[in-house]
């Protein structure tokens, strides 16, 4: 839905006890965790739930994938078809 406004304003006004977030990156956590301390503040009977993403959402790390590959796992999903390895 869109607001405008404190997000827990809208959340008062529609009944809303959660928010819940996506998290891709530790970075996002800090980031969010900021965002939910200053809402728990505000309202503390409104609460955060993190929820973080599937894999294929994140980017993967070439450190990853060659220790993959040094041991012997299959990167296949990992790299593009024209990689070779």
């Amino acid at each position: 839905m869109a607001y405008e406004g404190l997000t827990v304003d809208c959340c008062k006004k529609i009944g809303a006890n959660y928010i819940l977030r996506g998290i891709r990156y530790v970075s996002d956590f800090e980031y969010e965790k900021a965002i939910a301390d200053m809402n728990r503040m505000l309202v503390p009977t409104i609460e955060t739930i993190f929820l973080t993403c599937s894999p294929q959402y994140s980017t993967i790390s070439s450190t990853l994938v060659r220790d993959v590959i040094r041991n012997g796992g299959n990167v296949s999903m990992f790299v593009p078809g024209e990689v070779k390895f």
